[in-house]
């Protein structure tokens, strides 16, 4: 008997093969015995809503999505009993041309919308490489057609805007081109050298002969080949840590740089440059960038849970000055790192639901005046509250704007090394609050993974348990969209975990592009200023009164001779004579072998600075070579002390 001719749908059931029957039931509309096939199987009663599992299932085994479903029917348990009501976002479509304004003006060209000569728009769009350019071409065209159809009135081109010629029609032709960290263009016929991949499991002790190389010197978007295009449907996601190549970044001679090492001025410009790079990137692709527009966020005012980042921070920065991660969220972390590590099934397994309701509310009223007893938190619970924590925050963590684009560099880019550098981006798009906070729970996440031994929890686990708390959101704009991308949502973690060290470095290209920016934008206020009488005067005064001791300083400090200044130190600066092989580690010995006697606890562990000129203010790696800096920005002035922590 030919049984896949039957047209019984219980009949058709019982002879697929099992992969297909999740999608089967989900298919079945209309029929009670569906519908109760999908309650029994996500665990529900019939008054919740079910979660689909169709996208995931055809992603992943069901076994290794068990952790996943689990943790899903936990959050759902502990929701019932925790305060989601109070938090509220609505999320409201809107046609192209006011989301294209929105970006035009997160990426720091409103002035393209207003159109009045702001300096920091001008000096933006004269640093953008063929591929920004063009991304910022088309949303700005999207904006005027949209605009000229509702208004019926004539919007300015924007090469009216900015002076450019008539007979230059698009961006495409604007002068642009990659950047290198020196600041000079970059030859795109020269090829990047060809890393060498591997895909061996071993998490730690990256051996650089069989890692993938990632150079930072070159815009992503620009290195975009055609065969990164390829049209990706139902991507199948491998469980096994070990299908992860190994990377290691690139180091130039002018190092690498960290998110705290710039000044937060230079990091709003970054977010800025991201957003750009990030479009241009999708665009490259062949991949719709998706935001979420979030008209209103509404969450608590005081106490720990449900209160936003900032407000939390702005609390803890009265007790403690200069807090950068929840005093909170850090205590819970301490916990587990000093008792949970080796805990088995730890983040996985719950604590009593009832239990962690009440250290919670025993929490909140009395943890800002420090009599919690932390004792009695066991490490479950403590695990369980730091989910809750996460969970329960207004925003999400990675934020409801680009939550979209998290699981679309998954189901749309098959290649590692792109799913990278898209998700790079996406981290530097981060508030401060967010980013700092998502870097202390990748840092715990990875302890975690490497006590695997005893825990239990390997990467996958624990990507599998974070994913949902981190990108289902719970308040009234979570929909069935987020409840499928199990297995996307727990990949990103995953890459998250793995990846943190890197992803914490500003790509050097985004920093020779902020140097040209700031460089641009000082040249524009300097033309200004030849406008203003007043101030053409005062100028003239005072370059009169510092003319001569400025010649002496010049002539005390010849090329290639930097004065670097410590002021923690006995002896507070210092002329260095710089050559091709002077590195910053370099400079920090010389002063603690001249300043031996006498030094401070302060002045061992200190950074060198560059400050001022074409960067607001730059913390150097210490195998950065100081002539190639010096010559990048020769106004630069250059401090030893600490590093900010």
């Amino acid at each position: 008997m030919n049984w896949e001719n039957k047209q019984h749908p219980m009949l058709r059931i019982v002879f697929l093969p099992i992969k297909w029957f999740f999608n089967l039931a989900r298919n079945l509309k209309g029929k009670s015995s569906s519908r109760r096939i999908n309650r029994m199987l996500s665990g529900e009663s019939a008054h919740t809503p079910v979660f689909n599992r169709s996208i995931s299932e055809t992603s992943m085994d069901n076994s290794s999505m068990e952790d996943f479903w689990c943790e899903l029917k936990n959050i759902k348990e502990n929701s019932q009993n925790g305060s989601d009501e109070s938090l509220l976002v609505d999320v409201k479509p809107v046609d192209e041309g006011e989301l294209e304004a929105e970006w035009l003006q997160e990426a720091g060209l409103s002035n393209l919308i207003s159109g009045t000569q702001e300096h920091d728009g001008q000096a933006l769009l004269s640093t953008l490489t063929r591929t920004q350019a063009a991304a910022v071409q088309k949303r700005y065209n999207t904006y005027t057609h949209t605009m000229r159809k509702k208004n019926k009135h004539s919007v300015r081109d924007v090469r009216d805007i900015f002076g450019i010629k008539e007979s230059t029609p698009t961006f495409d032709t604007i002068p642009v081109s990659p950047l290198a960290t020196n600041g000079a263009p970059i030859s795109m016929k020269k090829p990047l050298r060809k890393p060498v991949t591997s895909n061996s499991c071993t998490l730690e002790k990256i051996n650089p002969a069989v890692a993938e190389e990632l150079s930072f010197e070159v815009s992503f978007s620009e290195t975009i080949v055609p065969d990164d295009k390829e049209k990706q449907t139902n991507q199948r996601i491998k469980k096994d840590d070990c299908i992860l190549p190994k990377f290691i970044v690139w180091k130039s001679r002018f190092g690498l740089t960290e998110v705290e090492d710039l000044s937060s001025e230079d990091m709003k410009k970054i977010r800025y440059l991201s957003l750009i790079e990030l479009t241009a990137f999708y665009d490259a692709l062949g991949i719709e960038l998706k935001r979420n527009r979030v008209l209103r966020v509404k969450g608590r005012e005081s106490g720990l849970f449900g209160v936003s980042l900032t407000t939390l921070l702005e609390i803890d920065r009265k007790k403690v000055p200069g807090t950068k991660v929840p005093l909170i969220f850090q205590k819970l972390l301490q916990r587990l790192e000093e008792t949970g590590l080796e805990t088995e099934g730890i983040l996985r397994v719950p604590g009593s639901a009832s239990r962690v309701k009440s250290l919670r509310e025993e929490m909140e009223s009395k943890f800002n005046d420090n009599t919690f007893d932390w004792k009695k938190v066991r490490n479950n619970d403590a695990a369980g509250l730091l989910k809750m924590f996460i969970r329960e925050l207004p925003t999400p963590l990675f934020t409801m704007e680009y939550l979209p684009a998290f699981t679309t560099l998954v189901e749309k880019i098959s290649k590692i090394k792109l799913q990278l550098q898209a998700l790079h981006l996406l981290i530097m798009l981060l508030p401060d609050a967010n980013r700092d906070t998502a870097k202390a729970l990748l840092h715990f996440l990875k302890k975690v993974v490497s006590n695997e031994e005893k825990n239990k929890m390997s990467l996958w686990n624990v990507s599998m348990i974070l994913a949902p708390n981190l990108f289902i959101y719970k308040g009234k704009s979570a929909n069935q969209e987020e409840m499928k991308a199990a297995a996307s949502t727990a990949h990103i973690v995953r890459l998250l975990i793995r990846y943190q060290d890197i992803l914490w470095t500003v790509p050097a290209f985004l920093i020779s592009q902020v140097r040209k920016m700031n460089e641009a934008a000082l040249n524009n206020n300097k033309k200004q200023l030849t406008f203003d009488k007043s101030v053409r005067k005062l100028l003239r005064r005072k370059t009169m009164e510092r003319e001569r001791p400025e010649r002496r300083e010049h002539c005390d400090v010849p090329e290639g001779v930097i004065r670097v200044y410590a002021p923690l130190h006995s002896k507070v600066s210092m002329a260095i004579q710089l050559n091709s092989r002077t590195k910053a580690k370099d400079i920090l010995a010389r002063f603690q072998c001249e300043n031996s006697h006498g030094t401070s606890d302060k002045s061992l562990n200190q950074s060198i600075y560059e400050i001022g000129g074409n960067i607001g203010e730059h913390c150097l790696d210490p195998d950065t070579y100081m002539l190639d800096v010096y010559h990048v920005n020769p106004h630069a002035e250059w401090i030893l002390k600490p590093k900010n922590s």
